[in-house]
């Protein structure tokens, strides 16, 4: 519990229309400064001001990323309440409130259009510019060996692309699914498991973001290489969760924390790596814990991208 002055200041902090504002959005998730200051139609001093506020306040945390910042609401308990309960108390149909919406929707189709547009340009090509990234052949292997011995009954892989890590597991599931939101990737995959005659694999048309269909239906569910570019990581989390039986388990390959900036603009990466204090912090926010990591380093003497591989287990 806050005390009575700290309170007070806590109040005064989410006190104003902007910052209100901000808490509002920032419920929907995780979101950059420049998303922000286009929702907002504010400049990037000022939405920066405010949010510096909330983030002194405890309300909101930051996490920076090279020149990037992103915000989400605090993850402590007595914050989050407060902000649920303020929240609570506002009128959805307030225009302003609709208008935010409408922006903040807008921007999400853009994040999925820029993500989707880069895709269909790689999609021939997507297996070797997984191989400039990371070392390919230790990653899979380090794969191939975490699911040495398990058979499961449901594999699903999120952002499946051309279907590699189906490939790649065949014959440790029963029957495989992979999801992407590219027709592009999907038309890859489809054409190169339909060649192989497996027909206990499958590939689908599908967001992360709606698993409906696949509702407490995994042994274990996979995001390859697929977290990063998210602008909130922690929510494709949450939709992967929904995904797992009782006792299920997801893992994640993705990149450690880097500082190429490029990989941005000219591959669609809203996040620079992961660090295990953000799997952490976003597997136990989905019910989930994070029960073991393993890191494969880079072999290029110029530098490049260590990969990590995280087991996250269902706590339910």
């Amino acid at each position: 519990m806050a005390e009575l002055r700290e309170f007070v200041d806590i109040l005064r902090a989410a006190g104003e229309i902007t910052r209100l504002r901000l808490l509002s959005l920032l419920s929907a998730g995780e979101l950059s400064v420049k998303d922000l200051t286009e929702i907002l139609d504010q400049s990037q001093p000022r939405v920066s001001r405010h949010l510096r506020l909330l983030t002194e306040s405890g309300l909101v945390t930051r996490h920076a990323e090279g020149a990037w910042a992103f915000f989400r609401l605090s993850d402590e308990s007595s914050a989050a309440t407060l902000v649920q309960h303020l929240l609570e108390q506002l009128d959805e149909s307030d225009p302003v409130m609709q208008a935010d919406v409408a922006r903040l929707e807008a921007v999400q189709r853009d994040h999925q259009m820029r993500a989707a547009s880069y895709f269909s340009k790689v999609a021939k090509d997507w297996d070797r510019v997984r191989s400039l990234h990371a070392p390919e052949s230790a990653v899979e292997q380090a794969i191939v060996d975490m699911m040495a011995g398990i058979d499961v009954d449901l594999f699903i892989d999120l952002g499946t692309g051309t279907g590699r890590m189906l490939e790649l597991l065949d014959g440790h599931f029963k029957k495989g699914v992979g999801i992407d939101s590219s027709r592009e990737m999907i038309s890859v995959a489809r054409s190169k498991f339909e060649r192989s005659g497996q027909k206990h694999v499958f590939v689908r048309l599908g967001d992360i973001g709606q698993l409906d269909e696949y509702q407490s239906s995994a042994d274990v569910t996979m995001l390859h290489q697929v977290l990063h570019h998210f602008v909130d990581p922690g929510q494709a989390l949450q939709s992967a969760r929904q995904t797992l039986k009782p006792g299920g388990r997801i893992v994640v390959v993705d990149f450690m924390p880097h500082k190429l900036e490029f990989l941005r603009e000219e591959q669609a990466h809203k996040r620079l790596g992961l660090s295990h204090e953000q799997m952490d912090a976003w597997a136990n926010a989905a019910g989930l814990k994070v029960s073991n990591a393993k890191e494969i380093p880079h072999n290029k003497p110029s530098g490049g991208l260590t990969v990590c591989i995280w087991h996250l287990t269902d706590q339910s």
